[in-house]
């Protein structure tokens, strides 16, 4: 799959689907982020049950009327931007049944809305969320064929590539980490234990999804504990095995596994997790995690820290963020809508004088810039 740029489209969850149907917002969310020039577009995580919702207001992927609400935002896509739109898919877990984040990220839903929970182990994400069922053979039985009709849902609705939610303390994310796999059997225990089931997804979802697709695997690279969670170490060798297993590329992300979590923030604070996997594993990545400039995303890129760099928040703002980043380099071959030709023009125009401007400034600023001989 060949992208035009390296600028991704982060999945964020917007909790305003309607029992699990994407809607209008969804529809003008996603096609204006398309037009903004990002190359690669990903939904949010699209839910691969009823049960397996973070929240009421989650996208999902397990009915006709999914299929048709995401083919309608697919296709528009595809009509109006070069990008391509990658489905993330996933099961809550423990983090299930929650509110909208509006309402309170990660908090219960009142007790009578409440769904059940399903984990590796019974241990509660914390004191105030619902205790989840240990899963038994035939519950992963079914879990298992949910990602499958899901992925076969996915590219009856067009999308050009896949990933896996392995992440942020739900259910896959769960097995992996120590902190929430207390089990006893082959799920628990080693690290190689604890990847079992979820490298059984991936190479269940993989023979599902067509082979000419990639597939993408967003994992937390650390668990942010001082001691008793996963770290980096545990991410390169879990990134190998999903190579192994027919992964494509993986999204580091970090964190939101526990809620004891210490996370060390910064101006692009997660970006050493994926140079880290990217040169160990041998494996391409994708970085993300409080990057806003264009400046950082080609620093990145150029220092080979990543393969391509994930934009969340920056984008609700600037939904434009990669015409702006063109228009300041100057890069012609960027698309633009064909209605937007006239904005083209001048923003090159402006971005231009902005260049010159900071160059004048940079140069004032320089030591030797007032030597007589600089006249």
């Amino acid at each position: 799959m060949i992208i035009p740029n390296r600028v991704v489209v982060s999945p964020m969850d917007m909790y305003s689907a309607e029992d699990g149907t994407v809607r209008d917002f969804h529809f003008v969310h996603l096609g204006s982020l398309a037009m903004g020039g990002a190359g690669l577009i990903f939904s949010e995580m699209t839910c691969v049950s009823p049960n397996g919702r973070i929240t009421p207001g989650c996208a999902g992927l397990y009915t006709a009327e999914h299929v048709m609400a995401w083919a309608r935002i697919i296709d528009y896509i595809h009509k109006n931007s070069n990008a391509k739109f990658c489905m993330q898919i996933g099961h809550s877990g423990r983090k299930g049944s929650t509110r909208v984040a509006w309402k309170g990220m990660d908090k219960p839903l009142k007790e009578q809305l409440n769904w059940p929970l399903l984990a590796p182990s019974a241990i509660p994400y914390s004191p105030d969320n619902n205790i989840p069922k240990e899963m038994t053979s035939n519950d992963m039985n079914e879990v298992e064929k949910e990602f499958i009709y899901a992925a076969k849902l996915a590219n009856d609705a067009g999308a050009d590539m896949i990933e896996i939610h392995m992440a942020h303390g739900y259910l896959l994310s769960s097995f992996l980490t120590p902190v929430s796999n207390k089990r006893n059997d082959k799920y628990g225990g080693s690290l190689n234990n604890r990847m079992r089931f979820p490298i059984r997804i991936l190479k269940a979802v993989r023979n599902a999804w067509p082979d000419e697709k990639p597939i993408s695997v967003r994992i937390s690279a650390t668990d942010w504990l001082d001691e008793g969670g996963l770290n980096s170490d545990d991410a390169v060798k879990i990134s190998k095995s999903l190579k192994k297993h027919g992964c494509d590329i993986v999204n580091v992300s970090a964190g939101q596994t526990t809620p004891d979590a210490k996370p060390v923030y910064g101006r692009m604070f997660q970006v050493w997790l994926s140079e880290q996997v990217r040169l160990e594993s041998s494996v391409p990545t994708i970085t993300a995690g409080n990057i806003t400039t264009w400046d950082q995303v080609n620093t990145i890129l150029a220092a080979g820290r990543a393969d391509l760099v994930a934009i969340g928040r920056p984008h609700l703002t600037n939904p434009h963020f990669t015409l702006q980043a063109a228009a300041y380099y100057g890069i012609e071959q960027q698309y633009w809508p064909q209605p937007y030709e006239t904005g083209k023009e001048q923003s090159y125009r402006l971005a231009q004088r902005e260049r010159e401007e900071q160059f004048a400034q940079r140069l004032a600023l320089r030591p030797d810039s007032h030597r007589p001989d600089k006249a």
